[in-house]
């Protein structure tokens, strides 16, 4: 018997129920026209909500920044691996989510799996949404807190579970995503806000879907529920709408400090490249200079999913550029994202275990950098596709 025999069965699994998929190779910069595979084709999967990951301005700045530092940091952060870019770029973050300090980690996932994992311990509960990103189920595993997790958005649910659970523990930590990443819906943040200052809890928002987005120049969700100061612990990538790489959290010095001394990730793994630093360093600047590409793409978002309810797709509850189209039945979904890959739309399949069984949706991305005929030509294709799989009527 092959000892690697576990997975291929499970390759042969996915194989046989047509849910095995190829991992594209992209040969372009990712723009609203991407090639794959030596193709062109509207790209709607991408996180690049405003253009950014291939504008010139970030790369002027990356390739300065190289010149003048190296390409690489060379070290963790809290032995030599922490250049002035890095101050600054902490500095110039936090006075942009208007809070008192910000700590950079690698990633946003590292990020989550840190930070959880070092202001948590056994003596303590989390309460967790249900549909929470991979980042903090992975970051609350890590941690040795208590776990319970409330229905999605229920906030009956969440006061129930302070109710019985809360004098039980020395500290309870609220976590929810700000946006949701799979749905597009928004968090009840003031209400799980009023709820943590009832019950003595912390606030704990991964805002990676909402950063340069959502609020005033895309501070975020929490900027656009008017909470600046009133969330314990803000995560944020720098890797979505504002197109390099990296997370970081927003909270009080006194965290910021702590994080140092415990947040794994940043004892032991390197920080990130100067280049990196300084491109985002100008995303920020150029966010803070004008609303245009926040504005563009929500007017790009608003236009793609009006269209597409009329058209008579099932995209949820979004309140967000995030857009699911629902298909349900997991082969379907793979079979209909192929079928738009050959006709030049690359919209990726949304399948468990990403998401449960039976919600299976592709998730269309609307970015700043799309143009309308970009938009109408998608929604052609889909609605082409889409009757002939009967997921719409013909």
């Amino acid at each position: 018997m092959s000892k690697y025999k576990v997975f291929e069965d499970e390759i042969a699994h996915l194989k046989a129920n047509q849910t095995y998929r190829e991992i594209p190779i992209v040969q372009s910069p990712n723009e609203a026209i991407i090639t794959i595979n030596h193709r062109e084709m509207i790209n709607l999967s991408s996180n690049n909500y405003l253009g950014f990951a291939n504008h010139p301005r970030l790369k002027q700045a990356a390739k300065a920044a190289i010149d003048t530092y190296g390409v690489g940091a060379g070290a963790v952060k809290t032995i030599a691996g922490h250049m002035q870019l890095h101050q600054q770029l902490e500095e110039e973050l936090a006075k942009f989510k208007q809070e008192e300090a910000v700590m950079l980690f690698q990633s946003g996932f590292n990020c989550n799996a840190g930070v959880i994992s070092a202001i948590t311990d056994a003596e303590d509960l989390i309460l967790s949404d249900q549909l929470n990103h991979a980042s903090i189920i992975d970051g609350v595993r890590l941690s040795r807190a208590q776990k319970k997790v409330y229905r999605h958005n229920d906030m009956d649910h969440l006061k129930e579970l302070l109710e019985e659970h809360r004098h039980n523990h020395r500290q309870c930590l609220i976590i929810t995503d700000g946006v949701f990443s799979m749905d597009g819906d928004l968090a009840r943040l003031p209400e799980i806000v009023a709820l943590a200052q009832t019950y003595n809890a912390l606030v704990y928002v991964d805002d990676a879907h909402g950063s340069g987005v959502l609020g005033q120049s895309g501070r975020g969700t929490v900027d656009h529920f008017n909470l600046s100061g009133q969330v314990d612990f803000t995560i944020g990538t720098l890797s979505k709408a504002l197109g390099v790489v990296g997370g970081y959290v927003a909270t009080k010095q006194i965290v910021k400090d702590y994080l140092s001394f415990k947040a794994r990730p940043l004892l032991f793994s390197t920080m990130l490249p100067p280049a990196v630093a300084a491109s985002l360093l100008e995303a920020l600047t150029m966010l803070q200079e004008s609303t245009a590409y926040t504005d563009k793409l929500w007017e790009n978002a608003n236009y793609f999913k009006a269209q597409a309810q009329a058209l008579g797709f099932d995209i949820g509850h979004s309140e967000t550029p995030i857009t699911p189209i629902f298909v349900y039945d997991e082969a379907k979904t793979i079979a209909f994202s192929k079928a738009l890959l050959d006709d030049g739309v690359f919209i990726s399949p949304i399948v468990f275990p990403t998401v449960p069984k039976g919600q299976a949706r592709l998730r269309v991305m609307i970015s700043a950098v799309h143009e309308k005929e970009h938009l109408d030509k998608a929604l052609t294709m889909l609605v082409k596709h889409a009757q002939a799989l009967n997921i719409i009527k013909s």
